[in-house]
């Protein structure tokens, strides 16, 4: 049995000529709501084994709020990812497939839409609770989703995961 975490990054400034959107930064309230993630986390006891993160720099600085949060128990081992930058589901879906067995618990800090349309998939159909159907509908920034995947990672797969928390920033303020 596995644990699945996935995170959208905290709001970013928005796009500009300045800066590519891969060099996109948080805001002062995208921080703010990536901690607060990270303190939700830390109270829920969710502390991952395997943290992969987007090669952005929105991603970077949602990982590194997170960690000044004091999420870990123990130090994950941590991945940057170049192609977790704006993957499809199906990208993402492949790169979570080839995690070793022994990792019991990962954390993937991407974008969306592939983030909200892997969530969707392997949730299944509408969750019954109304506190996890509102994933159906929406996957602002800073927003974690857990799941128990009960299958080996290679066997992940849409409607192979049991979704546990729907989290938004925005509901811990």
């Amino acid at each position: 049995m596995h644990q699945l975490i996935l995170l959208r990054h905290a709001q970013a400034v928005p796009f500009s000529a300045q800066a590519t959107d891969h060099d996109r930064a948080l805001t002062p309230r995208g921080t703010l709501a990536a901690a607060s993630i990270g303190r939700a986390m830390r109270s829920a006891g969710v502390s991952p084994d395997v943290v992969l993160v987007s090669s952005a720099l929105r991603t970077q600085q949602t990982f590194t709020a997170l960690e000044a949060a004091s999420v870990w128990d123990e130090w994950p081992n941590i991945d940057t990812i170049p192609a977790l930058y704006m993957a499809t589901k199906t990208q993402l879906l492949e790169i979570l497939r080839n995690l070793p067995e022994t990792v019991r618990s990962a954390l993937a800090i991407g974008h969306n839409p592939g983030l909200h349309e892997l969530a969707i998939d392997l949730s299944g159909p509408r969750n019954p609770r109304p506190d996890l159907a509102r994933l159906h509908d929406s996957y602002p920034t800073a927003t974690l989703t857990e799941f128990l995947v009960t299958t080996p990672w290679r066997r992940l797969a849409p409607g192979a995961a049991t979704l546990q928390r729907y989290l938004p920033a925005a509901d811990l303020v």
